[in-house]
């Protein structure tokens, strides 16, 4: 009776040990690909022709959460006109901040920037440019605007590690800001 019982607590045993396992070292461990903290957004559009460059800020030193942004530009372009538009992101939770675009341009496959007005007739976005595997970043592009009128401009970074297929549905959001956008 005693020897059933030793066996059948070193069965137990064995069979606990076969469901644990240990990681060899020679195997890859993969780091979670986390967000992006960005703490400033700046929308840079130059006007084609006079060549004005016109800056419109997002900023939260704290990130999302916590205290509200410091600073929430509103967007005021010309009716009918055409702009070059490019983004750059800052973390500045750092010392010296840390310039986000950069790595967003290194990493350029796992993201991408969606640019939506609302109503749509506000302005058109087109792409300027694109990944090693063809598809679209969005740190440049050209914004054209059309008659007068107000809404709203997302601006979203879209974080897609491994899913990245130039539409914005896979992944996560790095940023998602609504601007108001005067066109005027």
């Amino acid at each position: 009776m005693k020897m059933n019982r030793k066996f059948t607590w070193m069965l137990l045993l064995a069979t606990a040990m076969s469901f644990t396992q240990c990681k060899d070292a020679g195997d890859d461990v993969k780091i979670d690909d986390e967000n992006e903290l960005i703490t400033s957004v700046t929308l840079k559009f130059t006007e084609e022709g006079t060549g004005t460059v016109s800056s419109f800020s997002y900023k939260d030193a704290d990130g999302e959460g916590g205290n509200p942004p410091t600073k929430f530009d509103t967007i005021v372009l010309k009716p009918n006109a055409t702009y070059t538009l490019a983004i750059e992101l800052l973390d500045e939770s750092k010392t010296p901040a840390q310039d986000i675009t950069e790595e967003v341009a290194e990493e350029a496959d796992e993201h991408l920037f969606v640019y939506t007005p609302a109503p749509a007739a506000l302005l058109t976005y087109t792409y300027g440019d694109k990944d090693a595997n063809n598809h679209p970043i969005g740190l440049t592009g050209k914004a054209v605007t059309t008659a007068a009128g107000s809404g709203t401009l997302k601006v979203q970074l879209r974080h897609q590690v491994g899913t990245k297929n130039g539409t914005p549905t896979p992944g996560s959001d790095d940023v998602n800001l609504d601007f108001i956008l005067n066109v005027k």
